[in-house]
């Protein structure tokens, strides 16, 4: 009696792995049109993957993924591209986490087809072919060594022809076709590598600077500068740039500004550095109209324009992980309302810097707001069309693809 269940293990055992031995297929279940390549649309006239939002690695939008530094074997018209660097902060480390910070908070961009109904676009779905190109490996031990990687890591992938139109002007002396960057930071002093890479193709560039901080104190005020190298920090940066040649004179502005200063001269020496200022709380007087319209009036339409935004723009309620908080911001509709009124401005590149995801609330509410404002700047670069430089220095913006505006190519 004792043996029979024995027995009828054995048996079952046998079962099993002739089953398992003879079997070795794997199930094809009814969602195998779901998987990942097979780019089947969700209905509408948007469209986009039917994966899940949580499925996946995680880029900006759920955009393609490719390793761009590592191989030159796909083009783009405009690439994403992390610089994960916060080791010239001043008071909250952890922005080297904001390019991962961001792209978590861009999940959903695209999750019910990615139109932008006040713009009138799809940047997900147009002429434009877009990538995420993943981050650039940065050093956190030597500043130096960073800014050198980062610029260079940003140039090689300003620098190669872009999926559009890429003979359309040519190597001739008319000038040549280029794609646009999208960096994610990372703190503020990656923006000084960022316009080195810039003005190796444009020239000296005009900014629009979003910030509640000026950015242009001498690092003798700022910091100190014990070394040449503590003297390049988030805080000094555009003094550099203005120093270096970087910056195109008096088309340069601040916008949202609301800090204290070490003294009125902060002021005569931003002046100094080419830049015009508009203060967060001019909000209360002029409007939203009234800002968009100070910052069109000084950077113009033709010129080629960098476009920089700290986060900490945002009142902190909107916006903790950053930084260098400062109370008294825009809200978030205010920020991408803005933006939205800067259409048809020339912008060649971009970028969003000191989000710090560790001092996010659960909610995600800053790397969500960051994402949410660079949709809005990947909106405007897909509807001013592929950027041109022309053999004066003038860049021009097609705005037309194949006598279409805002549609994909077939070919694309």
């Amino acid at each position: 009696m004792m043996l029979l269940p024995s027995l009828s293990l054995v048996y079952f055992a046998a079962q099993a792995f002739a089953h398992n031995d003879h079997d070795q297929k794997p199930i094809a279940g009814p969602h195998k049109s779901l998987w990942y390549n097979t780019r089947r649309a969700i209905p509408g006239d948007g469209g986009t993957q039917a994966d899940s939002v949580f499925s996946g690695i995680t880029t900006f939008g759920r955009l393609p993924y490719w390793p761009c530094l590592a191989s030159e074997d796909q083009t783009y018209d405009i690439a994403f591209l992390g610089a994960p660097f916060d080791t010239g902060t001043s008071y909250r480390p952890g922005a080297r986490f904001g390019p991962n910070g961001i792209r978590q908070g861009s999940r959903r961009l695209n999750l019910y087809g990615g139109y932008n109904v006040p713009l009138d676009a799809n940047p997900f779905n147009s002429w434009a072919t877009v990538l995420d190109c993943g981050d650039i490996p940065v050093t956190s031990y030597d500043n130096t060594h960073a800014i050198q990687q980062i610029e260079e890591g940003h140039n090689a992938l300003l620098m190669r022809a872009p999926a559009t139109n890429p003979h359309a002007i040519g190597p001739s002396k008319k000038g040549k076709t280029l794609p646009r960057i999208i960096t994610l930071g990372g703190d503020h002093t990656i923006t000084l590598p960022l316009l080195r890479s810039v003005t190796k193709a444009y020239g000296p560039i005009s900014v629009i600077h979003f910030d509640s901080h000026l950015d242009t104190w001498r690092p003798k005020v700022f910091g100190g500068a014990p070394t040449d190298q503590a003297a390049i920090n988030h805080g000094t940066y555009f003094y550099h740039a203005h120093e270096q040649g970087l910056l195109a004179n008096d088309t340069n502005i601040h916008v949202g500004i609301r800090t204290t200063l070490s003294g009125l001269s902060d002021y005569d020496h931003d002046g100094y550095c080419g830049f015009e200022i508009v203060e967060a709380r001019e909000i209360d007087t002029i409007g939203v109209k009234g800002i968009i319209k100070k910052i069109r009036d000084r950077v113009g339409t033709t010129n080629p324009v960098y476009l920089s935004i700290d986060i900490d723009t945002l009142d902190p309620a909107f916006a903790p992980a950053t930084g260098t908080p400062e109370t008294g911001g825009w809200t978030t509709r205010e920020l991408r309302t803005i933006i939205r009124g800067l259409e048809g401005i020339n912008f060649v590149a971009a970028d969003i810097v000191e989000v710090a995801p560790a001092y996010d609330t659960n909610a995600e509410h800053t790397t969500m707001a960051a994402a949410d404002t660079l949709f809005e700047v990947m909106s405007l670069m897909v509807k001013r069309g592929p950027m041109s430089v022309m053999g004066n220095g003038e860049v021009r913006g097609d705005g037309e693809v194949d006598g279409k505006r805002g549609e994909r190519r077939e070919e694309l």
